[in-house]
């Protein structure tokens, strides 16, 4: 990955929608590798206000594994309501300055 990724969503299922309905506008996120997660073996948590918010999607997660078994921080605000309808994106993460593997 050459180009930064400054607009990543978060994927994001029913069980998490109470979290990311108390985030702030903006945030600070924080990405957590799940070695033990049995559907994605480079599977990347991402951590806001206190709990665990989603997950970065499949074909990102390889690239930011690694950062994120250090725990890595970035931020993060919440979509707004028109990508929400488009897409069902409600977070979006600037990984900009989080180290990338090719």
């Amino acid at each position: 990955m050459s180009t930064p990724v400054t607009h990543a969503p978060v994927v994001a299922g029913p069980a998490y929608a109470e979290q990311l309905q108390r985030l702030p506008s903006k945030f600070t996120a924080t990405l957590t590798a799940e070695l033990e997660n049995r559907f994605n073996r480079c599977a990347v948590a991402v951590h806001a206000a206190g709990g665990k918010i989603g997950y970065l999607p499949p074909d990102l997660s390889p690239h930011y594994f690694e950062a994120a078994r250090k725990g890595a921080e970035c931020p993060g605000r919440r979509a707004p309501v028109s990508a929400h309808e488009n897409t069902g994106t409600d977070v979006l993460l600037d990984l900009s300055e989080v180290p990338c593997e090719a």
